[in-house]
């Protein structure tokens, strides 16, 4: 690495550092560790939301996604954003005024069940490590490019600093820290889509014209049909995407660190509108990267294309560029994992350990020793297993995690908020059908088997899709009716409470 490209990693290293110190200092309690204590702004929030979103997925999954295979790369940006609306109209203010730290404390506002509360904290952490798995493969292959070093030794380097931001500074370094990368990520991001487009003559329709030739993918190039060649595949992925939002533990945390419903609503407002400009420049990053560097060169960096963007930095920029953008991206993928170490923590922490087995009988003292405790675990168990996931797309990788989401976690929280004859039985069944439908089908796909032995076991797959969200988002929903029917009877008092909490938000 040269000198720049050593400053610009240790000046937004050092810069995260600093702020998490900072925010060590007024760390002491539960609530500051999970939510900063409630003191976000709307525009705060928002721009923090974003950072927990665009994550190594959306930078360096879906740009290397786009290079290598068109318009089907772009259905990633496509689900991202429309998912956003999903969030804002149906989950964002119940959420906020019925929970407190995690999507449990939300269910168990109607539901106060420990087998429902134990659930929904297993679903959020295989969620969280699914998203893991991908930080920290996009991670790896970023540095192992530019440092030359070994992957599994950059896995442990990511790994190790995502675990000192929340082991110290808890929500509000984390916040801060989303904060900053969101801003860097956008000026690298429009710097990139300007270089792009000067080199097209700042001609958009002239920018596809010249792809139509640009690729051996030849016109096919700019249609579907390049990489997903099953259309009910293609739709299967899209649901996920969509849906699966709505369901993600660590953005659901952020609904809990503003102080009201409205506060949560504006958040949404900022963050939809950062995030649909970054998906609507993702074309450009992609095209460019396909264009300026070839399939070939983003390939031979990576299998999976996640260096696409970085490749095409260097291609544009030089070496200048190369070092700001790989900062910024190393930068993204501390404060997307730092984020999701959180949620990870506060589900083992606050719920299984807090609520289940403490049986909410615990000291502010014992429940931040077990949040960092547990920090340090979903760490340890997600780099163990991003060192086997190496050549995989962190897109594709992300799209499970939101399959995930919302199988299990979609249908527990809107039958939870508006369904009157939702019940315990119902809740537990919706989570436990969702994330074990979604956990088989993943097993059994064409993400696994593979009958010339590419994948990691040899034969032919049981289950054709290889996204599973179009079976078992289903799954989830009919879970929660069939369970809700052969369950118990509602309790119609506790409904109409949280009716009138999650519109209003009286607590």
């Amino acid at each position: 690495m040269s000198g720049i490209g050593l400053f610009f990693f240790v000046a937004i290293v050092g810069l995260t550092l600093y702020v998490t110190y900072v925010a060590s200092k007024r760390t002491n309690s539960a609530s500051e560790f999970y939510t900063a204590g409630g003191g976000l702004t709307g525009w705060q929030n928002g721009i923090a939301i974003a950072g927990d979103y665009l994550s190594a997925a959306s930078f360096l999954g879906i740009a290397g996604a786009i290079a290598l295979f068109g318009f089907d790369g772009f259905f990633f940006s496509i689900g991202y954003l429309v998912a956003y609306l999903v969030v804002l109209y149906i989950v964002a203010e119940p959420l906020r005024n019925l929970g407190r730290y995690t999507l449990a404390d939300m269910i168990a506002a109607r539901f106060n069940q420990k087998k429902v509360r134990g659930a929904a904290a297993v679903s959020t952490i295989t969620i969280v490590l699914f998203y893991m798995i991908a930080q920290l493969v996009g991670a790896g292959a970023l540095i192992q490019l530019l440092l030359g070093i070994d992957y599994w030794i950059a896995v442990l380097i990511v790994g190790t600093m995502m675990t000192i931001y929340v082991l110290f500074g808890g929500m509000a370094a984390t916040s801060w820290v989303q904060i900053i990368k969101a801003a860097l990520l956008m000026v690298g991001t429009v710097i990139i889509s300007f270089l792009v487009l000067w080199k097209f003559n700042f001609n958009i329709l002239g920018m596809f014209s010249e792809m139509k030739s640009a690729t051996t993918h030849g016109e096919a190039y700019l249609h579907p049909g390049v990489r997903y060649t099953n259309g009910i595949d293609t739709i299967s992925m899209m649901i996920a995407l969509v849906l699966g939002t709505a369901g993600l533990p660590h953005i659901l945390m952020r609904f809990f660190t503003v102080k009201d419903a409205k506060t949560a609503r504006s958040s949404v407002v900022y963050a939809t509108w950062i995030v649909g400009i970054f998906y609507i420049l993702t074309i450009f990053l992609g095209f460019g990267a396909a264009a300026f560097v070839g399939s070939e060169q983003i390939v031979a960096a990576n299998a999976a294309g996640n260096m696409a963007a970085p490749l095409l930095a260097e291609a544009l920029g030089g070496e200048l560029l190369l070092s700001f953008v790989s900062a910024v991206a190393f930068a993204t993928i501390l404060a997307v994992v730092a984020g999701l170490v959180l949620s990870g923590a506060s589900a083992f922490a606050h719920d299984l350990y807090g609520q289940i087995f403490k049986k909410g009988k615990v000291t502010e003292k014992e429940q931040m020793v077990a949040a960092r405790s547990a920090s340090i675990a979903v760490s340890v168990i997600s780099i163990v297993l991003a060192l086997g996931a190496q050549n995989m797309n962190v897109a594709f990788l992300v799209s499970l995690a939101f399959c995930i989401a919302a199988s299990a976690n979609l249908p527990v929280i809107i039958y939870t908020i508006y369904w009157e004859k939702f019940t315990t039985t119902g809740a537990l069944a919706a989570i436990v059908t969702g994330l074990v439908t979604a956990l088989v089908l993943v097993l059994l796909s064409p993400n696994l088997w593979a009958a010339d032995g590419s994948m990691l076991f040899t034969g032919e797959p049981l289950f054709p899709l290889t996204n599973p969200a179009l079976v078992s988002v289903p799954a989830g929903f009919i879970g929660g009716f069939i369970g809700t029917l052969i369950g118990q009877r509602a309790d119609a008092k506790k409904y109409a409470e949280v009716d009138v909490k999650a519109t209003v938000g009286l607590k």
